[in-house]
């Protein structure tokens, strides 16, 4: 098992300890996914430059980058991680009948949020082996070829912080336990 305890910033690769700070400045704490991937500096990098592409230079909005994250979160069962992006996505402006959609794992009623999280769960679901006619509804609700890609970032993302979270099984965060969630609440799947 995963132990609780995390490395301090010090104790990190300066580069995650940059990091480390940057997100005790915006939410007053380091998420437990980041503290549990610091104990391997492999996993903490990779993870912060994935991020960084994806939320710095990707093309999706924050609100859709939070709506893939949480149906990720969802499609991998991983109760941490829906908790804490339910709150983002709420802070980023997702709209609650969609947040609450996605943690009962159906689709909302926004046609282009429908399609990041059908396409998201299927791309988990079926270990990327979706077909063109998902790839072409994808791009239907007016995203684009290099969106699909995107996706798959997103993808890589939330398996390193969602995988990390089922194993270790760490406490939410004060702000986060307000959007606690178990995979029972599933009425989709």
């Amino acid at each position: 098992m995963i132990s609780h305890h995390t490395r301090n910033a010090g104790d990190v690769a300066e580069s995650a300890e940059e990091q480390f700070e940057v997100l005790r400045s915006a939410g007053g704490f380091v998420p437990a996914d980041v503290g549990l991937m610091a104990n391997a500096p492999a996993l903490i990098n990779t993870f912060f430059s994935a991020c960084g592409y994806f939320r710095g230079d990707g093309t999706f909005t924050p609100d859709e980058q939070q709506v893939l994250l949480l149906s990720n979160a969802v499609a991998n069962r991983s109760e941490w991680a829906v908790a804490f992006h339910t709150m983002e996505a709420l802070a980023e402006g997702v709209e609650p009948a969609a947040v609450d959609a996605i943690r009962r794992g159906v689709l909302p009623r926004n046609r282009r949020m429908a399609a990041l999280s059908s396409f998201t769960q299927s791309l988990i679901e079926l270990r990327g082996k979706v077909d063109e006619a998902e790839v072409a509804a994808f791009q239907a609700a007016g995203f684009t070829g290099e969106q699909v890609l995107e996706v798959i970032t997103a993808v890589a993302i939330s398996a390193m912080s969602n995988y990390v979270t089922n194993i270790a099984r760490p406490p939410l965060e004060d702000a986060a336990v307000p959007h606690s969630w178990n995979a029972r609440e599933l009425t989709g799947f």
